[in-house]
């Protein structure tokens, strides 16, 4: 795994197309999002969606020229972060699907959707990248920090 730093708050590592290089990346991320602050239960999620990518990558589509698939994670300044897969293409764009409550695949997008704000694929041909945007939780923490600082006791009703 090649590891890449060069924007204040990204990441990017080159994956070799197979499975062996999911957990390497994982735990890479999970390091990096951990050492910045993120919240635990952001990373987990973090984690999953970018696990789940790397797969439907290495099972649906073909490696870059490098041999290796792409991924890249960064955080935001709107408070979002930015997770992406990027691959050598597939006979078909990723698209959610519906399994059967027996199937044993198909769900992944699913998930993904689930633990995301937002998810697309760009590109196509022989370059695909699937993205997906998390909530790091950093506003609402700012928020309820100021909300608990607030005395509501002192608070005057309104004449109306």
């Amino acid at each position: 795994m090649v590891v890449a730093r060069g924007v204040p708050d990204s990441e990017a590592v080159l994956v070799p197309h197979a499975s062996v290089g999911v957990a390497a990346a994982r735990h890479r991320m999970i390091a990096d999002l951990t050492d910045r602050g993120i919240a635990p239960e952001v990373v987990d999620d973090a984690a999953l969606v970018l696990s789940e990518l790397l797969s439907n990558a290495l099972k649906h589509a073909h490696a870059l020229p490098s041999g290796s698939v792409r991924a890249a994670w960064a955080v935001r300044p709107d408070h979002l972060l930015g997770i992406e897969v990027t691959d050598g293409g597939g006979p078909t764009l990723p698209r959610r699907s519906s399994p059967s409550l027996t199937a044993r695949g198909g769900r992944g997008l699913s998930i993904i959707d689930a633990l995301s704000a937002e998810w697309g694929v760009r590109g196509g041909g022989d370059e695909v990248t699937v993205w997906a945007l998390l909530a790091t939780g950093r506003p609402d923490e700012c928020a309820s920090s100021a909300w608990d600082a607030f005395d509501f006791d002192a608070v005057e009703p309104l004449d109306g």
